[in-house]
């Protein structure tokens, strides 16, 4: 029996992805074993980025591949956003707590961030392009901003249908715990 964490997707509207992360503290064996469960969940799902809130942990945790391959990988802990700037651009979004929906949404083209790897190395970067965009959305989700709030009028209306069945699906009888080790 392996003793490997797996974390399974926290769905919208649970309410941990409302709630705005709290801070990791110890950059332990532990985080770098979440930040690795994280990689593989967001891999598994096919996604490109995944902020903890989104597998039910409320810390300042993010992953993100742009590009699918290996060495692309990258995790930002604590990170924050010093600076957004460029032009707005709209960009189809969709998010992995809120499967099969996508949306145009508004976001600066580059932003500036500080954050630490999970081995506590402090980072800072410009990022921008598809990159930014990742990590603004998945910063979204440490504050608990949702794809849902960032949507047009438009687009919620014509989703309408859809995030009505995941909050009727979210209200039906499921399946406890949202990390286990296995």
């Amino acid at each position: 029996m392996s003793d490997k964490l797996e974390l399974q997707l926290t769905l919208y509207p649970d309410p941990i992805l409302r709630r705005v992360a709290l801070p990791v503290e110890a950059f332990d064996e532990e985080l770098r074993e979440t930040v690795a469960a994280m990689l593989e969940r967001m891999h598994s799902s096919h996604g490109v980025g995944l902020a903890a809130p989104q597998v039910g942990l409320g810390k300042r945790i993010l992953v993100l591949n742009p590009s699918g391959k290996p060495e692309d990988a990258l995790a930002l802990v604590n990170v924050r956003i010093l600076e957004r700037s460029g032009p707005t651009t709209a960009f189809e979004e969709g998010c992995l707590s809120f499967p099969e929906i996508y949306a145009e949404i508004q976001r600066p083209e580059r932003c500036r961030i500080a954050a630490f790897a999970p081995d506590g190395t402090p980072i800072e970067r410009e990022l921008d392009g598809f990159t930014s965009r990742i990590v603004q959305h998945e910063y979204d989700h440490l504050e608990g901003v949702l794809l849902v709030d960032r949507m047009s009028p438009a687009d919620r209306h014509r989703l309408k249908p859809a995030l009505q069945a995941l909050v009727e699906a979210y209200k039906s009888p499921r399946p406890a715990a949202s990390a286990k080790r296995m």
